[in-house]
């Protein structure tokens, strides 16, 4: 994809993120190009948002290491701040993926087959904490990974309203915290991917 298509995806993106009832009419404008030149490339509307699905469920995936297995050694504190620092500068993508693949009519079946590579990889990383007794263990595992997944989702949000700016690196001591992790041992955690530590 050439570079001025990737920002005509971005922009398209966004608009769908906006108001995922867009019109093809709409997110041509958005995207600055117009209508006939997205049917240049797609059959319509619902072939364009299926392809952003498709493309940010690549993004995320991609983000978060693949289908690479993570070393069972890695320390579950920094695998799960890696995880956060990998998915947040693309954490619009992430938000929008589900709008949009909620709006499609896929159901939350659908939208968990979307998303099952970034859940599973968490819910890995929390498995190996709760394991070491780093992360929480009072609610259960699954429950734990809903709550983090909301929280981030909810800081991305305050993000994009402009309320907050941040390159991760509070989100990730955040999220380490939510899971139990005491907070300078977040912050240490996060330091040390950063260079910082």
């Amino acid at each position: 994809m050439t570079s001025t298509a990737a920002r005509r995806m971005r922009a398209a993106e966004r608009e769908l993120g906006r108001d995922p009832d867009s019109s093809l009419t709409e997110i041509a404008a958005a995207a600055g190009v117009a209508r006939r030149t997205l049917y240049g490339h797609f059959a319509g509307r619902d072939a364009l948002v299926g392809g952003l699905v498709e493309e940010a469920a690549d993004a995320v995936l991609h983000a978060i290491g693949g289908t690479d297995v993570p070393a069972p050694d890695d320390d579950p504190a920094v695998a799960l701040a890696r995880f956060v620092l990998g998915l947040w500068p693309i954490g619009d993508r992430y938000g929008t993926l589900i709008a949009v693949a909620r709006h499609r009519g896929l159901g939350p079946e659908g939208v968990s087959a979307i998303l099952a590579p970034a859940r599973d990889r968490l819910a890995g990383i929390l498995a190996r904490g709760r394991r070491a007794g780093v992360f929480h263990t009072a609610v259960p595992a699954g429950v734990l990974g809903a709550a983090l997944e909301a929280h981030l989702l909810a800081l991305l949000g305050c993000v994009r309203c402009g309320v907050w700016d941040d390159d991760g690196t509070d989100a990730a001591v955040a999220a380490l915290i939510v899971a139990g992790v005491d907070a300078d041992t977040a912050t240490g955690a996060v330091r040390a991917l950063r260079g910082e530590g």
